[in-house]
Parts: structure tokens; sequence; C-alpha cells
């Protein structure tokens, strides 16, 4: 029996690559690289195999008459049509709960990272700037009010470790929770003027595009932090340019950006910023856990089993 042929819509980690190419024929990035072999390849393509980053519009899918599955390797789906997959019975598969823990351990670093200014620190151990004198002082962090924007499987993981500081700790939400004991903001704006810290956990998409914006920030104060492990989208980043130049917030710590891996250097360059390259979900462990998720949402459909972890309807 011949092997499945599926596209991968964009860079995956290499083991999962190597998982994928014994299993199916691969055609990587097809549609980006070679127009004419794509044209070619895809009546026989029945599958794709996307990133969490990855754009997987409308008109993609019309291109492929045979496509039966869309397996996503992150949590995140905003850049798959799934309206679009629905339409033609796609159904689009993700990988939560194994990545969980590895954000919301990024986001308390993140935290710590930018109030105790331990990136700055360590720049100037390096520089040998500690026989001239002591660092600048950082902000406390136990005890200090914490804002979540999303309190949805991550954002709780994020909750339950900013206890452990003793942090008092509030929320927003597309709907509020009665579960939690945390308390409840109407919107970002609201919640941002009780807190010290602002922690972004919502979901990416056009229903939370700009989220984060000039009024959010000016809410925030200038002793307010944001930090941002969601998505770049969620973050006006031209208005929290904007915010730092002006001192209208303390500082931020971002995992995410807009146009990635471009980074303005109006960021870069800034002391009150701490910048990760979007690593939020980035060990061997959980790289490896998502993998084989992805991997056996595509065996699965396959072997006619039911998916594993299909996006929520």
């Amino acid at each position: 029996m011949s092997k499945p042929e599926i596209l991968v819509a964009a860079k995956l980690w290499p083991p999962y690559m190597e998982a994928l190419r014994a299993a199916y024929v691969v055609h990587d990035r097809l549609h980006q690289t070679d127009p004419v072999a794509f044209a070619a390849a895809a009546p026989r393509i029945r599958a794709i195999a996307a990133s969490g980053e990855s754009k997987v519009p409308r008109g993609l899918m019309d291109q492929l008459p045979a496509l039966e599955v869309i397996s996503v390797f992150g949590v995140g789906y905003d850049g798959v049509d799934v309206a679009a997959a629905r339409e033609r019975g796609v159904p689009v598969t993700h990988t939560p709960d194994v990545l969980t823990d590895d954000v919301a351990d990024m986001g308390l670093a993140l935290l710590l990272a930018v109030a105790r200014r331990i990136p700055q620190a360590d720049r100037f151990v390096r520089a040998g700037q500690w026989p001239g004198g002591p660092a600048p002082l950082g902000r406390k962090v136990s005890g200090a009010r914490l804002g979540i924007v999303g309190l949805g499987r991550i954002g709780q993981a994020i909750a339950r470790r900013a206890e452990g500081f003793g942090m008092s700790i509030a929320y927003t939400a597309r709907r509020e929770k009665p579960a939690t004991a945390y308390r409840y903001y109407p919107t970002s704006q609201a919640l941002a003027a009780e807190v010290d810290f602002l922690m972004v956990i919502t979901p990416g998409g056009d229903a939370t595009r700009g989220l984060i914006n000039a009024q959010v920030l000016t809410a925030l104060g200038p002793k307010g932090y944001l930090i941002n492990v969601a998505r770049g989208s969620v973050v006006d980043q031209a208005a929290l340019i904007h915010a730092l130049e002006q001192g209208q917030i303390a500082g931020a710590a971002l995992d995410v950006f807009e146009d990635e891996p471009n980074v303005p250097p109006a960021l870069a360059a800034r002391d009150d910023v701490v910048l990760t390259p979007h690593v939020a979900s980035a060990t061997w462990q959980t790289r490896r856990a998502m993998a084989d998720l992805a991997f056996g949402n595509l065996q699965a459909h396959f072997a006619g089993q039911p998916l594993l972890t299909p996006v929520p309807q």
C-alpha cells in the first residue's frame, strides 16, 4: 500500500519531520517553494502538518481536493481557517495540555526576569561593571498583584504558580469562571488598572487582535509590567513601544511578536524590556510530547480511529 501524501505547511521540529518522512510522502512547504510542483502534487495530498504559527487559509485548502485532516503541532491554531475546514468536513487537531506546564513556567520566568532585572544583571556582571558599584534595584514580586488575560488551561497553571509567590490574582476572560477563587474583571482595561503585572495568555486570532491597546497600557500605569506569552497579535506593538518610550508602563517581557522573527529595534534597544524568541514551550520533553501527539492524530486518522485531540467545536 502506498504511503499517504501530506503537505508540511511550516518548518517543523526535526525529529517530528523524521517521523513524518518515515510514515508518509512529505511535500515540505512545496506550496511556498515550487508552485508548479505543488500544483502537480496537490490532488494527491490528504493531510496538512502545520505548526502553531502556520497559515492555512481557505485558498490553500481550495487547492487540495483530497484534503482529509489538518494536524497542528501546537496548542494555538489561529492561523488555520477552521471554519473553511469544517465546511469541507476536514477535522483540525492540535496539541493541548502537553505544553501547559512549560508555557506557565516561562510566563513566571519572564515576570521574574523583567521585575528583578535578571538579564540586565547578567550583562552587568559580564561587562565587569560590578566592581564599580551595585546594579540598579529591581521590583519585588512576592505579594504583588497579578492580572491574567485569559484563564484557560495555561492561565490557570500560571495562577497556581503565582499563588506560591503570595501574589493576589485577578483575571479577565470571555466569560467569568465561578469555579475559581480569583477576582474577575469584564475587560482587560479594568483588570490592568488594578494590577502590578499583566500576563497575557489568551488565544490569538481576529477576536483578540490588538486587545492590549493604548488604553489598556495607560491603565496598567507607570509602575506596571506587561508579560506576553500568548500571540504577538494580541498586543498592539506600536502602542506598546509608545507606552515604553513615554514611561507609561515600567517594562515588558515578550516571548511573541507581531511579525516573527522580526523584532522592532525600538524594543530590542530598551533596557526595560526582556525578549525571548517564542520559546515558551521549547524544552526537549515538551517538544517530544507535542510531536508524539501531532503525529498520533495523523496516524489515528489514517487508521480510521478517533482523533486524539480535535479542536473544540
